[in-house]
């Protein structure tokens, strides 16, 4: 019986001392950025979404989960000014024929798994867009207490075909590109 208490408490401490924990960081959101870019035949547009939240879970140094919430409402325009086309494209991309943005306030990205390489880590994870949800890949790198990554996203996965030539014919140079780019800069 002592013995078997004796390789008990051994095997405990062995686990205890061996074991890293896991450790959420936190993002700070309004510190983080996050810059997306549509291409169309004839030229292309660029904007701004806010971070609502998220957060990076590691295990030692090594990321193995996270999960990030996008603030949908927040979608602005950048390229243009007030006045020169401004507020009719934003009125557009927060309509159903884009995002949806009155009905779908929100956009989550849940890291599944994440792999460190030499260059960073590769990322997989579930993209959820207009209650619409996907598996999506990329690389994060992380330094120190920032992480970054450009990513690509198929609109047309997440039922945001307005303009795809993909889905309608003889849109000639009203084609919009099906990929939308995400530049995310985060700070923790």
């Amino acid at each position: 019986m002592k013995t078997r208490l004796t390789l008990l408490i051994i095997a405990i401490t062995v686990i205890a001392t061996t074991s890293t924990f896991a450790q959420k960081k936190k993002i700070k959101a309004s510190e983080s950025t996050i810059n997306w870019t549509g291409k169309k035949v004839t030229g292309s547009h660029s904007g701004t979404l806010n971070l609502a939240e998220g957060f990076l879970v590691f295990d030692g140094d090594n990321i193995t989960g996270g999960e990030f919430v996008v603030d949908m409402t927040t979608l602005a325009v950048t390229d243009l000014k007030s006045g020169q086309g401004k507020e009719k494209l934003e009125g557009h991309l927060n309509s159903d024929d884009f995002f949806g943005s009155s009905n779908y306030k929100s956009s989550k990205l849940v890291i599944t798994k994440a792999k460190k390489t030499s260059s960073g880590y590769t990322v997989a994870g579930d993209l959820t867009i207009k209650g619409k949800t996907n598996p999506i890949k990329f690389i994060l790198t992380v330094k120190g207490n920032t992480a970054s990554t450009t990513l690509k996203v198929d609109r047309t996965a997440y039922d945001i075909k307005y303009g795809s030539g993909s889905f309608f014919d003889n849109l000639g140079d009203k084609t919009i590109n099906d990929e939308f780019e995400l530049a995310v800069d985060l700070k923790m």
